[in-house]
């Protein structure tokens, strides 16, 4: 049975990564997904989601945990030469959303068989737009986890090899913002620049005094980056432009200090323009919060892996972002990291994972949510 299970698993992951679809445009994902639950007889919540599900298995009265996976892909061209690659120009599975997807649909197959045993009730949640930062936030707004006391949620892990397991208690992931800042000044010929006001030269000195938010502005034992990452201004040699746009993230841990970002930046940019006889304004997006597991169940996350055979790793913070934090903020649980092999970075147009880790990973979470019930009954 199991093998047939993972050749299911390994033609569901390739049939998602040859149709990969961005966040809030994955109708055809859903539709898959729909055919797939139901061919196993799992039934789907009515909830008014656009694309993404939540599925739920179980038939006796008890606590309700739950699983996520994210089904969004990433617009990148790719590369990998995969038999089963993209058929979608300009769009891929390059974060192995494909991975999780077909990981949490196995584990709702070997919960479904086992649903009569269960000490309650599983919620599988197939989330959209995860890389946009706020797909969890239409979840939480849908009133489909109200009733969950434990949610679990994984990433794959190109770092960790196949057959490893790793988190944490506390922050695993940071906290995402993205900033833009604009600096009008006024245009002049190059060859005579005390007749404008040199928005370059500006954005220059703004790019640079940013960087002491973090050098000096903020403790030492803190973990905050701030990168300039877009400036666009000018269109010609000999022209002084009257604009110029720059583009940035923040990442923290510290909620805190993420509040105070905003205002520390406005003083920068607004000094150093005033000096220059220029205007600077800042459009501040926050994205995800960072992503703090639940000390009990990290460690019951980990507890669960090595009696499933995966060699647990303790994990440093990560400064990538993971909207599964919004989650956290309002339910306990935990967030893990399957090892899928040494490969190309999340991302990168040649990124793959090894499909030896599918079976494995579903039949952890399978495992993970029913002792999980088992807990939290217990605790009752």
């Amino acid at each position: 049975m199991m093998q047939v299970l993972e050749q299911h698993l390994i033609d569901v992951r390739r049939s998602l990564h040859r149709e990969p679809e961005l966040s809030y445009e994955e109708f055809k994902t859903t539709d898959k997904l729909r055919t797939w639950l139901a061919e196993d007889h799992i039934s789907v919540l009515d909830l008014p989601l656009p694309t993404g599900l939540i599925a739920q298995v179980g038939q006796n009265e008890g606590p309700v945990v739950a699983i996520r996976c994210d089904i969004d892909a990433l617009p990148v061209e790719e590369q990998t030469g995969l038999p089963f690659a993209s058929e979608i120009p300009g769009k891929m599975h390059a974060c192995g959303h494909d991975f999780h997807t077909a990981v949490i649909l196995g584990a709702a197959m070997l919960l479904k068989a086992r649903e009569a045993e269960l000490p309650g009730k599983v919620k599988i949640l197939f989330q959209p737009a995860e890389e946009t930062g706020h797909g969890a936030e239409s979840v939480l707004a849908s009133g489909g986890l109200g009733d969950v006391a434990a949610i679990f949620g994984l990433h794959n892990s190109p770092e960790l090899p196949t057959g490893s397991f790793g988190t944490r208690t506390g922050p695993l992931t940071a906290g995402v913002d993205r900033f833009e800042i604009s600096v009008e000044g006024i245009g002049a010929h190059a060859a005579t620049p005390e007749n404008g006001v040199d928005a370059i030269v500006t954005a220059a000195q703004i790019i640079t005094a940013l960087q002491t938010i973090v050098s000096r502005q903020c403790g030492a034992r803190e973990t905050v980056v701030l990168s300039v990452t877009r400036i666009n201004g000018g269109h010609t040699w000999n022209v002084l432009p009257e604009r110029v746009e720059l583009e940035g993230t923040v990442r923290t841990y510290n909620e805190e200090i993420r509040a105070s970002m905003p205002e520390k930046i406005t003083r920068i940019i607004e000094g150093i323009a005033g000096a220059a006889g220029a205007k600077a304004r800042l459009h501040w997006a926050p994205g995800p919060p960072a992503t703090v597991n639940d000390g009990v169940w990290a460690d019951f996350t980990k507890e669960i892996a090595g009696q499933a055979g995966y060699e647990v790793h303790d994990i440093p913070p990560q400064m990538g972002g993971e909207d599964f934090a919004l989650y956290l903020q309002q339910i306990p649980g935990a967030f893990v990291n399957i090892g899928t092999g040494p490969a190309y970075a999340l991302h990168h147009p040649r990124f793959d994972v090894d499909e030896a880790a599918l079976l494995p990973a579903a039949r952890y979470f399978a495992l993970l949510a029913e002792r999980a019930l088992v807990q939290l009954k217990e605790r009752a």
